[in-house]
């Protein structure tokens, strides 16, 4: 499952991160998103999500909601 379609103020351990752009993966990774981290989806808007990583919160298109995998 992605994060387009996950639960609001529920925590989910991201399982991968799918995408075919070695600057996207870099980008995520300086976020704090990678593989066994825990993210929590804040709340879903039109274009995105508000997602919670470790101390920060972050809001993310759909397109990079897709990718991430819980």
């Amino acid at each position: 499952m992605n994060l387009t379609v996950a639960e609001e103020g529920k925590e989910y351990i991201i399982q991968r991160i799918e995408t075919d752009d070695e600057e996207l993966d870099a980008f995520l990774f300086s976020l704090g998103c990678y593989s066994g981290e825990p993210i929590t989806v804040i709340s879903h808007l039109r274009g995105g999500c508000v997602v919670s990583i470790k101390d920060g919160r972050y809001n993310i298109d759909n397109q990079l909601a897709e990718a991430i995998i819980v």
